[in-house]
């Protein structure tokens, strides 16, 4: 079977997320998505993969759910399985948000993975990218990885920096919002050293705000010759294709770390 995604990397990154460095990134990253969900208005939103990561939990719209290539062991969003992300089962523009957490990280074709989120997104609806920054100390070390073989971060195809993100969006004729970067400390293995280094996030997001361990690209989808007056709302729920809709009850773990 061939797919976009790889099972293995996603894997290894649900396993790096129960780790102290993991409840740093997605302490931090679910803060930032809470934020900015809750003020995205409309009826269907969708996460992409990563369940460990509680993207939509701040989220208004009636319809939401999160899409995986397994059933999700833990969410409150309704589950649809899929086992290709580069086809998403959903009818043309009939969504009115995505969040995709370190999905193309791990893509073969990122770029596919954008289209069909472009292709599924109704005007002016929205979309949301995180990914590990390689021009950080993350990615620094997470380059290392060749000489020392121990790799930081979960091993994958590539890091994407937020310029490549931002031109693949623009490309799509998205209009891109500036950034947010985040978790400035060292990549660290341990709580105690993170919560040493605390102090970087306030330094680092004055001082070098670019240089975050982790980033949040937003991005809207314009259609030439269309204004819109108001929130653009589709009333239709999203149709899915061989959906497998999961009811289950999500479980909130949350880390001491604050927010970037």
């Amino acid at each position: 079977m061939n797919s976009s995604f790889s099972e293995k990397p996603i894997i290894a990154l649900a396993s790096w997320l129960t780790s102290p460095a993991g409840l740093y990134v997605r302490t931090w990253e679910e803060a930032q998505l809470a934020a900015l969900t809750t003020n995205i208005f409309g009826f269907n939103a969708v996460q992409i993969g990563v369940p460990e990561i509680d993207g939509l939990a701040a989220s208004r719209m009636p319809h939401r759910w999160i899409a995986d290539t397994d059933i999700p062991r833990r969410s409150s969003l309704q589950a649809i399985v899929m086992h290709d992300f580069a086809e998403l089962p959903f009818a043309t523009q009939s969504l009115d948000l995505v969040v995709l957490p370190h999905v193309l990280e791990f893509a073969h074709e990122p770029h596919q993975i954008l289209r069909e989120v472009d292709r599924v997104l109704i005007p002016e609806g929205q979309v949301i990218v995180t990914g590990f920054n390689p021009a950080s100390l993350w990615g620094a070390r997470q380059a290392a990885t060749r000489l020392t073989k121990r790799p930081f971060l979960p091993e994958s195809g590539e890091l994407i920096g937020v310029p490549r993100i931002k031109d693949w969006l623009k490309l799509l004729d998205m209009e891109v919002y500036p950034g947010h970067f985040g978790c400035y400390a060292p990549p660290c293995d341990t709580e105690r050293w993170l919560q040493r280094f605390d102090f970087m996030e306030r330094a680092g997001m004055r001082w070098w705000p670019f240089l975050g361990g982790v980033y949040i690209v937003q991005a809207i989808k314009r259609v030439k010759g269309m204004r819109l007056i108001g929130p653009a709302w589709n009333k239709k729920k999203a149709g899915a294709r061989q959906q497998v809709p999961v009811a289950n009850k999500h479980i909130n773990h949350k880390s001491k770390y604050g927010q970037g």
